[in-house]
């Protein structure tokens, strides 16, 4: 399994609408095979900072919806990100 994520910066004025132009792609992620979750949402503390989550079952499933990244308007409202690929040998319930 690997899970992707992090944390995006975009401006705080802009956050709301940079996350409704994100909807196709959360919901084209959702329904991409190997998608078990994908979620972008906003920080309920810092004001322009987005989180980042997304599950998938391998790594041939994300690069398959991956491709080359973000539309490049997307990606210039981005003005610093962290965002880190996790490989998850094992799962349990809590």
């Amino acid at each position: 399994m690997i899970i992707v994520s992090g944390r995006l910066y975009v401006s705080s004025d802009t956050r709301d609408k940079y996350l409704a132009g994100c909807r196709t792609v959360i919901e084209q992620a959702r329904a991409a095979p190997g998608c078990l979750d994908f979620v972008l949402s906003a920080d309920p503390i810092e004001p322009d900072r987005i989180n980042a989550y997304e599950q998938w079952e391998s790594d041939a499933h994300l690069e398959q919806f991956r491709g080359a990244g973000p539309e490049p308007d997307q990606e210039a409202e981005i003005h610093d990100a962290h965002v880190a690929k996790h490989r998850i040998s094992s799962t349990e319930a809590p």
